[in-house]
């Protein structure tokens, strides 16, 4: 029973894996959807090559550093459980491969290829794992400080926080320092749109991600006997929350309603196996609404050139999962228990403070030493042309 239990566990991790190694693809076909036309080559060789650089830097790194774990042994060590250790390797893998995923939405456009490719190996290799070991490791004794001192550990269940929020506030300082793409700001004040090359590809990468979502969700529980029906439910509330909102207050804009489901799915993770349906519903319905006031904000009023959203997107929407599962996950509100408030602000301004000091360090750093963005004819070319030497459409070049 003991061997049939753990290929159970080894087959249902290792489905979740696969789930959230497919949203991956939804990454590159919201931001194909949404850069400009001249860009959708790099859309999609970024977030590939992105995902093999932190398969590496967290295979050879980052796994180590946050779960204290490496793999420099015989393969029949490896194997011990039916290899559950690995396949929970694989499952990590995808959630730590989503922060260069969620960056590199805000950068595109005009981002160089290679220095990206080395910040992603350090951000998954060293600043991601950093603060995962912290919140689902013990690392550093924090989580040991918040029991003593709330009666509660921080709880995020599918990394509201420890992803999306990262992700967000990661991307914030290199979006800073890249500064934004020529013509999009007058020095008048006018702002020149860049809409969407394809709504069918943007949309298409919402749904994928959304599918995707109910393994990174659902599958977080990482052995068959921890299962919730309860998660699914409260995930499916939750995008439904931030599609109705994001449709109403978005005026039917397609970006806004195939960006809303992502928001509310996002704000859910942290405390989907403790809410309430009827709360998941609220938070994901907050979570839309704040990624479309805040997407216009940063675009129109702040003139910060996040073509993505994903500072409003997975930063914000992150930041209110963490705080919202300590208000919606209690015992008052319909949840659960077994969680309060404090840790979950304390450790959401935590995750802020790292990501922010680990974005500014990584881009600053290499902005220093090497540069990071295309020169302006490079970026007027397109990074298709100027990266990849080929672009998306070529019948559409005059000697095809």
């Amino acid at each position: 029973m003991d061997t049939l239990k753990t290929g159970n566990d080894v087959l249902f991790i290792l489905l979740g894996a696969i789930m959230v190694l497919a949203m991956h693809a939804g990454f590159a076909f919201l931001e194909l959807g949404t850069v400009r036309k001249k860009n959708q080559v790099n859309a999609l060789v970024k977030i590939l090559s992105d995902f093999g650089v932190s398969t590496l830097a967290y295979f050879f790194v980052g796994y180590g550093v946050a779960y204290g774990v490496n793999f420099f042994a015989g393969a029949e060590t490896l194997m011990a459980q039916n290899g559950f250790e690995l396949t929970k390797f694989f499952f990590l893998l995808t959630f730590a491969a989503a922060i260069p995923a969620i960056i590199s939405g805000g950068i595109a456009e005009r981002a160089r290829f290679n220095p990206q490719l080395a910040a992603t190996f350090l951000i998954v290799g060293f600043v991601y794992p950093f603060f995962e070991g912290i919140a689902w490791n013990q690392a550093l004794g924090i989580q040991a400080w918040l029991k003593a001192s709330f009666g509660e550990e921080f709880h995020d269940f599918a990394g509201s926080v420890v992803v999306h929020a990262m992700g967000g506030w990661i991307a914030l300082p290199a979006v800073l320092l890249l500064g934004a793409r020529h013509g999009r700001y007058s020095k008048t004040g006018q702002i020149a749109a860049h809409p969407p090359s394809s709504i069918p590809f943007l949309a298409l990468g919402a749904w994928i991600l959304t599918v995707g979502w109910f393994g990174f969700n659902v599958m977080s529980a990482q052995t068959i006997d921890k299962i919730s029906g309860l998660v699914a439910l409260n995930s499916l509330m939750a995008m439904v929350g931030g599609t109705l909102v994001a449709l109403l207050m978005g005026r039917n804009d397609p970006g806004f309603v195939h960006n809303g489901p992502l928001a509310g799915l996002v704000a859910v993770c942290a405390g989907s196996d403790l809410m309430h349906p009827i709360g998941a519903l609220a938070v994901g319905g907050v979570a839309g609404g704040l990624f479309v006031v805040m997407f216009t904000l940063t675009q129109n009023r702040w003139k910060i050139d996040d073509v993505l959203g994903v500072w409003p997107l997975h930063g914000l929407c992150g930041a209110w999962g963490g705080i919202a599962a300590g208000i919606f996950g209690q015992k008052a509100l319909g949840g659960l228990g077994g969680i309060a408030f404090m840790p979950q602000l304390l450790m959401t301004l935590l995750a802020i403070a790292i990501a922010l000091a680990g974005g500014f360090a990584v881009y600053g750093t290499l902005r220093a030493l090497v540069g990071l963005r295309l020169d302006q004819e490079e970026e007027y070319n397109g990074a298709d042309l100027s990266i990849h030497k080929i672009t998306a459409t070529p019948e559409r070049e005059p000697n095809w």
